[in-house]
């Protein structure tokens, strides 16, 4: 059998209902991706849905971003990152694992060379990485434009293009997290950068990747997002329903208390300006006062969702371990207990 990194995902009249972790919007579009390599589009708002015409790999897709309408890049397992120019109809391998590792050791050589404290550490790590071979997934992208991207994942990968892929520098000896630590999540704020991760971690850049800080969180477990909402005000979710918000830029922090202690696995600002909170029972959790309380609504999710976007015209796409359903914006309001 050939290696998934060279096997191109297979059509699947079964998709819909396979295990997918990320949803963009394109537009009008919304293009999924999940297992064994699927890309699926939706050009009526989640009724339907298709296979993407041309998929390289059949590794585990975790996570999609689209800054404009046609140009898209989605990352997963092996050290997959994938780039579409046509609003995800077609992809093309830009990385695997291995290429990731012989950047992040290239990076650390030259630090080394440069005789900056800990570099030889990472010249070390990074050997490791090349013997591994290519099995560390990248787990979150985004892209600030067209030509400035950031991907992040297991054991403290992280890279960063400033030319649409076609060249990527390390991130790892610029963020201070000398125990790879999972990171889990990157989201971007004009030059503003916020990665969250496991026991945790937040690290901030406030000019575009170059320099990053430690933010000090109270919670120790693992956090799975970070959402920057109204001025200096951050919402960090993740692992037995831990919800902090920081009103003053992560100085300081209070648990927003969500009734159960039920992992939450995504958060999404709605066109309305609520906010909107998910855990993986498939459990709906909605703030109207910028994240300090939140009411769970009676529609209920399927088990084991992993996340959900917003549609053009205000319908929620759920999607998950259990595939892709669709919850009409009406009963968002109606069903707030």
């Amino acid at each position: 059998m050939p290696d998934v990194l060279d096997l191109p995902a297979q059509q699947n009249t079964r998709a819909r209902q396979g295990l997918l972790l990320a949803v963009a919007q394109v537009g009008q579009r919304l293009v999924a991706v999940g297992e064994r390599g699927s890309v699926l589009l939706s050009d009526d708002a989640g009724h339907s849905w298709r296979q993407a015409k041309s998929v390289p790999v059949s590794v585990l897709l975790t996570d999609v971003d689209f800054p404009t309408p046609t140009q898209g890049w989605a990352v997963g397992h092996s050290g997959v990152v994938l780039h579409s120019t046509d609003a995800g109809e077609t992809w093309q391998r830009q990385l695997d694992g291995q290429k990731v590792a012989q950047v992040i050791l290239d990076d650390a050589r030259q630090r080394a060379d440069a005789g900056q404290e800990g570099a030889a550490a990472e010249v070390r790590s990074a050997g490791f990485l090349i013997s591994d071979g290519p099995d560390k997934p990248f787990l979150s992208v985004r892209f600030s434009d067209e030509q400035h991207g950031y991907v992040v994942g297991a054991y403290g990968i992280a890279l960063t293009t400033a030319d649409g892929g076609q060249s990527w520098q390390s991130l790892v000896g610029r963020i201070p997290n000398p125990r790879g630590k999972h990171l889990y999540q990157v989201q971007i704020n004009h030059q503003e950068l916020l990665i969250a991760g496991e026991q945790g971690v937040l690290f901030r850049s406030i000019d575009g990747g170059s320099h990053f800080s430690e933010i000090s969180t109270p919670y120790k477990g693992t956090f799975f997002g970070v959402l920057n909402l109204e001025g200096d005000t951050l919402l960090a979710y993740g692992l037995r329903g831990n919800a902090w918000r920081s009103p003053d830029h992560g100085a300081n922090w209070q648990r927003v208390a969500p009734e159960q202690s039920v992992t939450l696995t995504a958060a999404r600002r709605l066109h309305d300006g609520s906010l909107l909170l998910a855990d993986e029972s498939g459990r709906l959790l909605r703030s109207t006062d910028d994240g300090r309380s939140f009411v769970a609504l009676k529609t209920q999710a399927q088990a084991g969702l992993s996340g959900v976007v917003e549609s053009a015209e205000g319908a929620l796409i759920i999607f998950g371990a259990r595939g892709l359903s669709r919850i009409e914006p009406g009963t968002l309001v109606s069903g707030v207990q």
